[in-house]
């Protein structure tokens, strides 16, 4: 193998020839692929909805694009909703009230997210949730579920479910508004967070205050009120309490009874409200809270309406035979947040764990899910902290996160390292705003996210291709995605370096021949050996996505390829 120089990174395979190394003259044109045979067809998956790539964002801390719907003074002064400022020791401000964020926020700069590459904006509940603060609880730092003092601006304290919440809209920019702008303007879905086991905190309260504990219907009739009792003491003959599980879980939220059928019948109402004003796709909240064969119910009844309909779920957990179940037919197909991934990220890319930790985690081959290519990959989120990294760290996850399996999320400000480290109360959940946008265009984590996320967006083997490893090591990685049917055929070889070196990375095994080009620059490297082999240059923490628009023609990677699509999905 040798190297071309060359700041363009072009680079050749060398052919061994009597008398020592040469470059191979230019090859003849290759003949028009036809068709392959079917034994030849690859797919990690075909679900239309692996093409996404998704940005996720808690609207109220994205940006402020109508000041009209702050409502500074609701609440009052003691129950006050905007601008709650908190201070824990040994952490920076955060702030637990509203922050303006809204629909036109999301609508104003949704190009700037097309532009980076992503296809699909996740955003938090729209629901209408408490005008109060909620004072009871816990205070932030007593405990793990600290509630008190805080507002809804997250979304997730729903009491009605058919009723926008009031901070989010303006004139001519309600929930239908935003859909159909972010369609129509920029070619992107919006997936809607959806929540079903919970509503508000609903006791504890030192007296019983506004809406919390209570639930609302369409036409605004109280159909649901906890009444400021803890669960053991709501009576199930109460027509009001009888939406409610009468055992504790989370916090001292309202939980739903799974087992009452006007729960789900009212659940089923109230989304499929929202799936016809264009939510493209539902993330389900906290799933783990409620049993298996709900879920099932729940997303038989919205296929009912909407076949195919497609919806991924939080089973907060590190355990991929726990979570992986939700994903099962005979549990509703839902797919999940690849969490066990995501801990393998938050090491690799924020602790300088090698890349071979990144193995255990990916179940190409173990059965365990139904298919590991439609999981939801992600290394942090709004629950969490905040992954603890370096700008390198987020350009090496980044490159990871858009070309290995699976379906990519990014959390908002990721794109410019923001808020690394940090958790809930520490600044997780900052406010974004405009003036973070416009430090973003220029910024490095930024750009090197917009070359890879729309190198993704153009490249069907990135998105749905199967996985087939090469070689993993402390601060390299490599391995072809491919797709291939009657109509398209693609190959995509995957060479990442999180050193902070640039390398010349050995390739080996299991090449095609044929022109290859690069998915960044379009360069294009032809490929011709009876024993072919690239020694490909990646820069320091880059990666390098060659791409071949050919049937795979390597005989020892179809043996590969055959081995992994049998192992691909789970035989039920």
């Amino acid at each position: 193998m040798k190297r071309l120089a060359g700041r363009t990174a072009v680079f050749a395979v060398l052919a061994v020839a009597t008398g020592g190394c040469s470059l191979l003259p230019a090859p003849p044109p290759q003949p028009e692929v036809g068709p392959p045979p079917l034994e030849a067809a690859y797919a990690g998956t075909d679900l239309p909805f692996a093409s996404e790539s998704v940005y996720f964002l808690l609207t109220d801390r994205f940006v402020d694009g109508d000041l009209g719907n702050n409502y500074e003074d609701q609440g009052g002064v003691e129950r006050g909703t905007f601008d709650r400022p908190i201070h824990l020791d040994g952490q920076r401000p955060a702030n637990i009230g509203y922050l303006g964020g809204d629909f036109k926020g999301i609508a104003d700069n949704a190009g700037y997210i097309a532009d980076m590459g992503f296809t699909s904006v996740w955003i938090t509940p729209i629901v209408d949730n408490p005008d109060e603060a909620f004072t009871g609880g816990l205070r932030p730092g007593e405990g793990i579920f600290t509630d008190r003092g805080k507002t809804g601006y997250h979304g997730y304290w729903g009491v009605n479910f058919f009723e926008e919440d009031e901070h989010l809209v303006s004139p001519g920019m309600h929930f239908e508004d935003l859909t159909r702008t972010l369609d129509v303007e920029h070619g992107m879905k919006v997936i809607l967070d959806v929540v079903c086991n919970h509503g508000s905190p609903a006791y504890t309260m030192p007296e019983d205050q506004p809406k919390f504990g209570e639930i609302y219907d369409r036409d605004g009739a109280l159909i649901a009120d906890h009444e400021n009792l803890h669960p053991t003491e709501l009576d199930p003959d109460n027509p009001l309490h009888a939406f409610y599980s009468t055992e504790a879980d989370l916090a001292e939220l309202s939980d739903m009874d799974p087992d009452n059928p006007d729960v789900l019948d009212y659940f089923v109402d109230a989304y499929m409200q929202w799936l016809e004003q264009g939510a493209a796709a539902f993330r389900i909240d906290t799933i783990k809270h409620m049993p298996k064969d709900y879920w099932a119910r729940f997303a038989a009844r919205i296929r009912e309406q909407s076949p195919d309909y497609f919806m991924f779920a939080e089973a907060y957990s590190y355990s991929a035979d726990e979570i992986a179940e939700y994903t099962w037919p005979e549990n509703g197909s839902i797919r999940v947040l690849d969490f066990p991934g995501q801990a393998a990220m938050s090491r690799v890319f924020g602790e300088g764990a090698p890349y071979s930790e990144m193995l255990d985690v990916l179940h190409l081959e173990s059965g365990v899910y139904q298919n590991p290519y439609e999981l939801l990959t992600f290394y942090d989120n709004h629950d969490m902290a905040r992954i603890d990294a370096d700008e390198d760290g987020f350009v090496d996850a980044h490159n990871w996160l858009f070309t290995s399996r699976g379906i990519p999320v990014v959390y908002y400000g990721s794109e410019i390292g923001f808020r690394a480290g940090t958790d809930q109360h520490g600044g997780n959940r900052d406010y974004f705003g405009d003036e973070n946008i416009e430090l973003a265009k220029s910024h490095r984590v930024h750009r090197e996210l917009t070359k890879i996320a729309n190198a993704r967006k153009q490249s069907i083997a990135l998105q749905r291709g199967l996985q087939a490893n090469l070689e993993f090591t402390e601060n390299s990685a490599a391995f072809y995605r491919v797709y291939q049917d009657y109509t398209v055929h693609q190959t995509a070889l995957v060479v990442l370096n999180k050193s902070g070196d640039a390398k010349d990375i050995p390739v080996t095994r299991w090449l095609s021949t044929g022109t290859w080009r690069d998915a960044v620059t379009g360069e294009e490297i032809t490929v011709m050996s009876d024993d072919p082999s690239l020694a490909v240059p990646v820069p320091a923490h880059g990666v390098r996505v060659l791409l071949l628009d050919a049937a795979v023609n390597s005989v020892q990677l179809i043996d590969e390829l055959n081995r992994l699509q049998s192992a691909a999905e789970r035989v039920n």
